[in-house]
């Protein structure tokens, strides 16, 4: 009885995950830097301004920018 019932709280966890996504809803930690954030560290980066030096002015740190500007170079 037990496992048939984990089952379905299974399959209602599915349901509602998929019908959460249909509506645009993702799990997890919203991303540090957003679209206007890169639209501001791009411009920057293209002046040679130091990549040291862009994040501290967006308040992320340096690796955060890394990744971002290597997920947009991509």
């Amino acid at each position: 009885m037990v496992e048939v019932e984990r089952e379905f709280i299974h399959e209602r966890t599915l349901i509602a995950l998929d019908s959460a996504a249909s509506n645009g809803n993702h799990g997890g930690r919203p991303p540090a830097i957003d679209d206007d954030m890169l639209a501001v560290a791009l411009p920057r980066r293209d002046a040679d301004e130091s990549v040291s030096a862009i994040p501290r002015r967006l308040g992320v740190g340096r690796s955060t920018l890394h990744r971002a500007l290597s997920v947009y170079d991509d």
